[in-house]
């Protein structure tokens, strides 16, 4: 039988919560995976890129642009996908299996806190990496600067909206903390292509890219890549991208299982 837990003073869940945030980044730099796979991997690629003399040859093909100016943007929704779709679920599928999240019902600290903790500290992984990539982009490796800072922003939260409710539905299906880990990357190689990461999207037949406009990475690449080129991003893949956060975070809450 569980014991009774008594609800915290106002000033007291502030710093319980404050101590849960803490104990998830530190055990986030102890496994530090999605931190080299969603931080280090796509700045290495950034620099790899970089020195390459055709990525900073404009292409017809490309209309008119260098390969480098698509890569930033896609690299940027790289790294926010690996944390969304990798570093977010294997934590919280691994403290399930451990019987984390069971063990906190019998205290007064909600098991939700510890899902938002998780979430805080991989927010602040993914704007970190976004914000590395499209300055190094810009100032080291000559990508063009953002037209619309403000456009910008709302596609990076969009599309930190959207993706992040899937890492929640996969670490809601996953039993264990290695079934996260394959789910999320099955999830994770098919989105990446048609985010461009193999074939930039404005080299992909008609077919190919209809299909990316309406997956979550292909319409956040294209949010970021229109604010970065031509100004504030058009509707249709924000629209595309609230679609995805509503509707992945109604199934994360229906179905995410704290036992």
């Amino acid at each position: 039988m569980s014991a009774i837990s008594l609800p915290l003073p106002s000033a007291a869940r502030r710093t319980a919560f404050g101590k849960v945030v803490l104990n998830e980044a530190r055990l986030t730099w102890r496994r530090p995976v999605a931190l080299v796979a969603g931080l280090a991997l796509p700045v290495l690629l950034l620099v790899i890129f970089g020195e390459l003399p055709a990525f900073h040859q404009p292409s017809q093909a490309l209309g008119g642009l260098t390969a480098i100016d698509l890569y930033v943007p896609i690299l940027a929704v790289f790294s926010l996908a690996m944390l969304a779709l990798v570093g977010l679920p294997i934590p919280l599928a691994s403290q399930r299996q451990l019987g984390v999240l069971r063990r906190l019902s019998t205290t007064p600290v909600p098991p939700s806190w510890l899902l938002a903790a998780q979430g805080l500290v991989q927010l602040f992984v993914a704007a970190t990496g976004v914000l590395v990539i499209i300055v190094a982009g810009v100032y080291a490796f000559g990508a063009e600067a953002p037209k619309s800072p403000a456009g910008l922003a709302v596609s990076v939260a969009l599309s930190i909206a959207g993706l992040f409710p899937i890492g929640l539905m996969i670490a809601s299906v996953a039993q264990t903390a290695n079934g996260a880990s394959v789910i999320g990357r099955l999830v994770f190689f098919p989105l990446m292509f048609f985010a461009g990461l193999w074939l930039p999207r404005e080299a992909m037949p008609g077919l190919l890219q209809g299909i990316s406009d309406y997956t979550p990475l292909g319409a956040a690449v294209e949010a970021i890549q229109d604010s970065m080129q031509t100004g504030f991003p058009p509707v249709a893949p924000l629209l595309v991208l609230v679609a995805y956060a509503l509707a992945f975070g109604f199934l994360a809450q229906r179905f995410f299982r704290w036992e």
